[in-house]
């Protein structure tokens, strides 16, 4: 038998993902996980994805990746058209959220892509707190005296007057807006004004050749920027969240009537102390920013020249709190604008703006006098404003219609009136607050983090749970309609705070207390966090529909009305070992290597017969039975020691300092959830009931889509299970010829499938025990010869033998949302298509003009998919549900998208051992 040649195996694995994990440079922490197709040039192929696209402009701010929005919506106001014209090169920090948000939202509902999976053990949230900026005020001293060493360095630090920086961030806005970039100013003009007004000058000179130039310029903003102990470091998540807050929040209003702070030592002139700062470091930031862009876009048009040195010394130099500054300053200036009004005495009517949308564009005094002012005193006043207002509220209503909110279509006119007011300057007769609400305002509107205390630091959480206090026009939907978001997930929480800050009949019947990170129950629906794991099981439903990070589905708790709860859940002791730097994503040649597609072959002498053709569906003995599957009830099972345990007292947030009003709000129970199914076997007419209880906080993950190779005809012997040649000429062989529907699969990747039916009856087995009966199993997949160890290393769930088929793209209809966009899409792109499965006829053409015209548009078709309302059935449900019990994170491998032996192969990229194979 003659060895593979690399042109043979080239397109042997045509079509197939292979998966990475790769560093990219220097200063840029843990390896970046990656998928590719290296042996195929068509982008049909090479832009298959295992994540959903961002379906709004107004969620694009949700990641720093690179990336295009799948908007559904042509509807473009000026300030957005002017956006979109200003195309010019800029620069790009190497620097990202983790894990990357556009693989956090899976092609199959409730899951992740490969990237997000791994990244989840390296997850920004597992940082600890940052020193000195556990609140929004009352710095430590450590803080205070690194700021004031910083004014009086001779190299560092300006006084700068607060109207000095709002009128550099006006200025720079609109340098940034510039629809004609090269008529530049001169290096030295901006060289003035920086350190004129903002910095010291250097000490000593910087750059012989160009003492004026941009990357002296660059160089001082940096060293002040990566300053210790001095600016909110954005690379923590619950800064990302909380700039709003300090941006937005009223002080005087969230006091309580006795006067005293709603968080302890955050007075109102702390936090406008500290206010002044974080403007001071957006100023810095944009100075920066607009510098780098110039720079960047002349090294494209070659007027600009960057020595190696300086870029190495940037890269040294820029922190990652630097570059998260970067990316904060990038997010202002697309969707901030800065505009100063008349200074005029202060008036009642001026104080409160009419309505939660104008509220955006209220006046801030920047006085250093936060008392009353003085009858005659005209206080320089200045309009912080979303750019894009109507692109947001837009936004946000397709949030609403996508989960079905209640009465959707007159929340929807609702917000669509309060845009149009905004923008056209018209005063709303909305008031700012209701009376319940000004009496709950006491409330901090706070995203609550865990404690920093011991338990936290020894066992931190891959997700981190977030508290928080709405109210109508609270910083939350300021926040989001704003645009002033940062990469992560704070985007999702966003949403759903918006959308219930501003529908006052969710919010009296919810209560103002959140738990963003569980779920509620509401107008006879619930609704979940994908952080939750109620969530991601619930997902798997006919009728569930997945949007930005949460789940709609019609299954309620028994016996639950209206409310938040908390889901009690325990990460498995697999994942808790392995975070931060034992994380699974440090091992690059281990992912590589165990995913690889010749598995443990020397490359210079592969034979086909390492090879299989795999099918997790023969059964030589006995058929599996029929079976038909229903979720009888989803059950909340009260824990005696949390029944009265609110999520802002649990994770350290004190937002009520009178006791006497905490009793009058709704409390946030938790709860231990479970699920209830009947089995039925059709044949035998048995009925059984089972409850699994979601106990584990375990993922799912969508298994890369394939193409199956075009390229090639397989021979295989009906006496042995592997491949006896593989013809790549187009001039045939003598033979048995298979009708392949996916990859071939190494015999190093040892498995045994198990029908759900047998799974069933041996929930009390442990995945080794399972996995250990490999040699033994009565029908061993496509005949696999037996490990040497008689041990598999994975276990595949057949979801797929006795069910019901899923129906077919055409059979399904779109959701209202899509229907504009995918009407005219046809039947489905599956490995199982008649493409597909005719592969072996194809030798002679070498996959040309037809398979071109079978991957048309696969991509966009693969989007929706498996994520309309009619896709899924309680039989997924059930499944997950069983793994949420045994704790087994689990790729989820549908046929009509991707073939089973690269999800065998993307299970050992993860290092998981459980494949869920459906239809």
């Amino acid at each position: 038998m003659a060895t593979l040649t690399e042109s043979e195996i080239e397109k042997l694995f045509s079509g197939a993902p292979q998966y990475f994990a790769r560093s990219e440079g220097h200063y840029t922490g843990a390896p970046h996980p990656s998928v590719a197709f290296p042996w195929d040039e068509q982008l049909e192929i090479r832009d298959l994805t295992d994540h959903t696209q961002i379906e709004d402009k107004a969620w694009g701010s949700i990641t720093a990746w690179p990336h295009i929005t799948r908007d559904v919506n042509s509807d473009r106001s000026a300030a957005q058209r002017a956006s979109e014209a200003k195309r010019r090169a800029h620069f790009y920090p190497r620097c990202r959220e983790r894990p990357n948000m556009l693989s956090m939202f899976g092609l199959e509902k409730g899951s992740v892509g490969y990237q997000a999976a791994l990244e989840l053990a390296v997850a920004d949230a597992l940082q600890e707190p940052q020193f000195g900026f556990e609140g929004l005020g009352a710095r430590p001293p450590a803080v205070v005296e690194q700021r004031q060493k910083m004014l009086t360095s001779k190299d560092g630090l300006r006084h700068v007057d607060e109207t000095v920086i709002m009128e550099q961030l006006i200025k720079n806005g609109q340098r940034y807006s510039e629809q004609h970039p090269r008529e530049r100013r001169a290096t030295s003009e901006l060289y003035n004004e920086l350190f004129l007004q903002i910095l010291h000058p250097p000490t000593k000179v910087l750059d012989h050749r160009d003492p004026y130039s941009l990357a002296v310029q660059i160089l001082a903003l940096v060293k002040v920027l990566a300053a210790p102990n001095m600016w909110i470091d954005f690379s923590h998540v619950e800064w990302r969240i909380r700039l709003g807050q300090l941006l937005w929040a009223n002080p005087a209003e969230d006091e309580v009537e006795d006067g005293t702070s709603t968080r302890t030592g955050d007075s109102a002139s702390d936090i406008h102390e500290e206010r002044y700062w974080l403007l001071l470091q957006i100023l810095l930031a944009c100075e920066l920013l607009v510098r780098l862009d110039a720079i960047t876009e002349g090294e494209e048009l070659g007027m600009e020249s960057i020595r190696p040195a300086e870029i190495h010394r940037f890269e040294k130099d820029a922190n990652k709190s630097v570059k998260w500054s970067l990316i904060m300053a990038r997010v202002w200036l697309e969707n901030i604008e800065v505009v100063k009004t008349e200074g005029s005495e202060r008036t009642n009517a001026e104080e409160k703006p009419s309505g939660w949308l104008a509220t955006l564009t209220k006046r801030m005094s920047l006085t250093r006098d936060h008392g009353a002012p003085s009858h005659h005193q005209r206080a320089p006043a200045y309009a912080i404003r979303g750019k894009h207002v109507h692109r947001q509220v837009i936004g946000l209503a397709h949030f609403a219609r996508r989960l079905r909110w209640p009465d959707s279509d007159s929340y929807v006119s609702k917000i669509s009136e309060n845009c149009r007011s905004v923008v056209d300057g018209t005063p709303l007769t909305t008031p700012l607050a209701s009376p319940s609400s000004r009496a709950d305002s006491h409330r901090s509107s706070y995203f609550g983090a865990a404690k920093p205390d011991i338990q936290r630091r020894c066992n931190p959480s891959r997700r981190r749970k977030i508290a928080a206090a709405l109210r109508p026009s609270g910083w939350l939907s300021k926040s989001y309609v704003s645009g002033l978001m940062l990469p992560g997930e704070g985007l999702c929480h966003f949403l759903m705070a918006a959308l219930l800050e501003n529908d006052p009949e969710a919010l009296s019947r919810l209560g103002p207390v959140a738990n963003l990170c569980g779920g509620f129950v509401y107008s006879g629906k619930s609704f979940w966090s994908t952080s939750c794991i109620v969530g991601r099981v619930l997902a798997a439903g006919k009728g569930a529909v997945d949007c930005m990070g949460w789940i709609s589905s019609d299954v309620i708790p028994q016996a639950l009305g209206d409310g938040w709860v908390n889901v009690e859940v325990e990460e498995t002791p697999e994942d808790a070992l392995q975070i931060d730097k034992k994380a699974r994503l440090w091992g690059k040649k281990s992912v590589e290597k165990e995913s690889s597609v010749l598995g443990d072959t020397d490359p210079t002498s592969v034979l086909p017969a390492d090879f299989i053709i795999p099918f997790e569906n023969i059964y030589r003995d006995n058929a599996p039975p029929t079976l038909d599957i229903s979720l009888k009830t989803l059950n909340l099972l009260a824990s005696a020691d949390s029944v009265h345990t609110t999520p802002t007292d649990e994770y350290g947030v004190n937002p009520m300092s009178d006791i006497s009003r905490a009793s009058s709000f709704p409390r946030i129970h938790t709860y231990a959830a479970a699920v209830t199914f009947t089995v039925t076997n059709i044949d035998s007419g048995e009925e059984k009931e089972y409850t699994y209880a979601l106990a584990k906080d375990i993922n799912f993950v969508t298994a890369h889509p394939c193409v199956p190779s075009q390229h090639v005809r397989i021979m295989k012997s009906p006496s042995s299970p592997t491949i006896q040649q593989v013809d790549t000429s187009g001039n045939g062989v003598s033979g048995r010829a298979a009708s392949i529907t996916g990859h071939p699969l190494h015999k190093y990747y040892t498995y045994t499938a198990l029908h759900l039916s047998e799974l069933l009856t041996k929930r009390d087995f442990s995945l080794e025990s399972l996995l250990g009966s490999y040699a033994s199993a009565s029908h061993r997949p496509s005949l696999t010869p037996p490990a040497p160890n008689n041990a598999a290393k994975l276990l595949v769930i057949d979801c797929i033998t006795g069910f019901k088929p899923q129906p077919q793209e055409h059979e399904i209809p779109l959701s209202p949302v899509l229907s504009r966009t995918d009407s005219n899409v046809s039947a489905a792109f599956s490995p199982a298509s008649p493409v597909a499965e005719g592969s072996s006829n194809s030798a002679n053409s070498g996959g040309g003009g037809h398979l071109a015209s079978a991957l048309e548009s696969a991509s966009s078709k693969m989007h929706s998919e498996s994520r309309r309302r009619q896709f899924g059935s309680d039989m997924e449900i059930l499944v997950r549900a069983f793994c949420a019990e045994k704790g087994w994170n689990a790729i989820i491998s549908r046929r009509r998208r991707g073939c089973l032996a690269c999800a065998i192969r993307e299970a050992g990229a993860l290092g998981w051992k459980v494949v869920i194979r459906v239809d």
